[in-house]
């Protein structure tokens, strides 16, 4: 007889999530994870008062209330607004591309029907009519000036190679707002949990057995009929070992450290877009929740390759890629105990917010009920 309902592979915002519905249905489920603690690539940590995002900034925004009115039922959100500086060479620029950043770029531009014919006019002069690669695409998108200054340096580190060998579609479009507003996100709600993801992580998983430092495969064998069904966030090749294929990911490097200063950069995120700094930015975290602690804590995110075995962060979703994930997915699909859910488990890279509507599908495709927003 097993022992649990739901074995949960993660103990990530999805995994939580389904942990805490199912309990409120009357499940009884186990959470494992592989890490040391919970939270996934959410997880924070305390550090001289100051909570560092350990895998990256994770900043949280959504249009959805039903998902800003959940996850505020875990925890209070501030009102950070996210707001990075972009650093070329010694010239710094607002993000995203808006008339702050049009005017510092172009001081005989101030109005944004200015920026547009500026734009505009850098765009005809590149003369492309079908984009064949990221470059042209750009190009094509913002004129030269924005290209080569905010946007080829940054996306050379961030996927290891030439903009003109990667294919146009990664950049589908690159938004130019002509107001005066550095709000990066356009989102309805945005903020930062007060006290950190984990602390949101951990009040979501409070009632439910969680394990850490638990590999999946090894408590199966020793238990094969530990729970009825298995949730499972890991990535899904992996969970098959392989067979048909590996699936590939960028991956992140970081270099984190803790400085006798009170205020470093000024601000939670510069991003770096000249290729020849090796990393692409850097964040001060106590500026996410607006921290006056006398020392600051600064991390370096460097982009890297990925091999089986380090932590994958970006799916690449190129034409290989797919095929092979969909003859994983096939297999999937005829797993009568086993759903694959998450970023890991269906190979896409999900927003915060986009993750919780996620785990709400899944929450009423097995549990039957729509999870509670108040």
């Amino acid at each position: 007889m097993s022992r649990y309902d739901y074995l949960i592979v993660g103990a990530g915002i999805t995994g939580a999530i389904f942990a805490h519905e199912a309990r409120r249905a009357g499940k009884t489920c186990l959470v494992i994870d592989r890490r040391k603690h919970t939270a996934g690539n959410m997880y924070t940590r305390t550090v001289s008062g100051i909570e560092v995002h350990e895998y990256g900034a994770h900043i949280f925004h959504t249009s959805d209330r039903d998902v800003w009115n959940y996850v505020n039922r875990f925890a209070e959100f501030n009102n950070y607004i996210n707001s990075p500086i972009a650093r070329y060479k010694d010239e710094l620029y607002n993000m995203p591309f808006n008339m702050n950043t049009f005017s510092k770029m172009w001081p005989d531009v101030v109005t944004p029907t200015d920026a547009r014919k500026r734009i505009a006019a850098q765009i005809a002069a590149e003369d492309i009519a079908e984009p064949t690669n990221l470059e042209e695409q750009a190009l094509s998108l913002v004129g030269r000036d924005i290209f080569e200054k905010l946007v080829r340096g940054y996306t050379e580190k961030q996927w290891g190679r030439s903009c003109s060998e990667l294919p146009a579609h990664i950049i589908r479009r690159l938004p130019c707002r002509f107001t005066y507003d550095n709000n990066y996100f356009n989102d309805r709600w945005q903020g930062i949990p007060i006290g950190g993801y984990t602390k949101l992580i951990d009040r979501m998983l409070e009632g439910t057995e969680v394990k850490l430092n638990t590999e999946y495969r090894d408590l199966v064998a020793q238990t094969p009929d530990i729970a009825d069904r298995i949730i499972y966030c890991g990535p899904i090749d992996g969970f098959y070992d392989y067979e048909l294929g590996t699936l590939e990911y960028r991956s992140l490097r970081f270099e984190t450290e803790e400085l006798e200063e009170e205020n470093y950069q000024g601000v939670a995120v510069v991003n770096y877009t000249e290729r020849e700094v090796p990393y692409t930015r850097i964040i001060e975290h106590k500026h996410f929740e607006f921290g006056a602690q006398d020392t600051t804590v600064i991390t370096r995110e460097y982009p890297a390759d990925w091999k089986p075995g380090d932590e994958p962060y970006y799916p690449v979703n190129n034409e290989r890629n797919m095929q092979l994930y969909q003859r994983y997915a096939a297999r999937a699909a005829a797993e009568d105990r086993v759903v694959f859910a998450g970023r890991l488990g269906e190979y896409r890279y999900y927003d915060m917010d986009k993750a919780v509507a996620a785990a709400f599908r899944l929450v009423q495709a097995e549990l039957g009920h729509e999870p509670a927003a108040h």
